[in-house]
């Protein structure tokens, strides 16, 4: 993990600790989440097609979820680095 004396040393640091031990999983899980959502999605919409129910719309729905929360955790990735940048503050975001 990290030790007090460095992320306590000056702003920097804090925020650097803060976004590679909370920031950076939070946004990785979700993201996964997302994933496994959209992979969730393929799978009930592939078994939908032979059949007559509803299974292929709600794939769909579950692709397009998926896809959506995907895109908006690459969003906030980007806008976090973007701030990052502007403000000059190094974040080990990965």
């Amino acid at each position: 993990m990290f030790t007090s004396t460095h992320c306590t040393t000056n702003i920097n640091a804090l925020v650097g600790c803060l976004a590679q031990y909370i920031v950076n999983p939070l946004l990785l899980l979700i993201f996964a989440v997302g994933l496994l959502v959209f992979i969730f999605g393929i799978i009930e919409f592939l078994a939908g097609l032979s059949e007559l129910n509803d299974k292929k719309e709600e794939g769909k729905k579950h692709m397009l979820w998926g896809l959506v929360g995907m895109f908006i955790m690459a969003s906030a990735y980007a806008i976090i680095k973007l701030i990052a940048t502007t403000v000059g503050t190094n974040i080990p975001l990965r």
